[in-house]
């Protein structure tokens, strides 16, 4: 039986587009923002797609609640975060426990939160990157599955870092969900993961920008 990936999104979807081109089989597009750009994509490549506004809901949990509730109907194998820009619930986390995924713009345990990319220019970093891991309720700490590097160069700004990074998130990403519905992914006892086939190294810095 085919697999059934569903995205959260909140803007432009430029990694659900890498997703679609990668072939992974979405089903379903959420997103938070009526206006987001991604939502466009999905629909015209003939992806359902729903959205509610977080505005409606009085708590984060019943948001949270709700938007569960949609992205069952669709019953995912896994759900994919793409840019989906909200904390989530604990509540919502352990629903998806083990299969919702996320794409983080720094090398992991480094920059978790935002301004990433401004945030390794201050500290003066010479190699900068992107993280797949699985989600937990602790923001931005669960268990890694795939990183890519980048360098940073003398003259980088946080957008030309943003760029360089986003165009390696567009090659793991789809990498790592690959392994997930594979069922090549294994979350050890450490809380590290490891991947049937690919050597630890390689999958900790599988791919390096110029």
């Amino acid at each position: 039986m085919t697999k059934r990936i569903v995205v959260l999104i909140s803007g432009r979807g430029s990694n659900l587009s890498a997703l679609l081109d990668a072939g992974l089989p979405v089903v379903g597009v959420f997103s938070d923002r009526a206006n987001a750009g991604g939502l466009t994509l999905a629909q015209q490549r003939g992806i359902t797609t729903a959205t509610l506004s977080p505005r409606d809901f009085e708590h984060r949990a019943t948001f949270d609640q709700a938007v569960a509730a949609q992205i069952d109907r669709w019953q995912p194998d896994v759900v994919v975060l793409a840019g989906y820009m909200r904390i989530l619930s604990d509540d919502f986390v352990q629903h998806y426990q083990n299969r919702l995924l996320n794409i983080h713009p720094s090398l992991l345990p480094h920059y978790p939160g935002l301004n990433t990319h401004a945030r390794a220019l201050a500290d003066g970093m010479k190699i900068h990157g992107c993280t797949a891991h699985f989600v937990t309720p602790q923001l931005d700490s669960g268990p890694v599955i795939l990183q890519g590097a980048v360098p940073v160069h003398a003259d980088d700004t946080p957008d030309t870092l943003a760029a360089r990074v986003l165009r390696t998130e567009h090659r793991i990403y789809p990498q790592a969900i690959h392994w997930f519905l594979e069922e090549r992914l294994h979350v050890n006892a450490n809380q590290t993961v490891s991947v049937t086939g690919i050597d630890a190294a390689q999958q900790k810095l599988f791919f390096m920008e110029d």
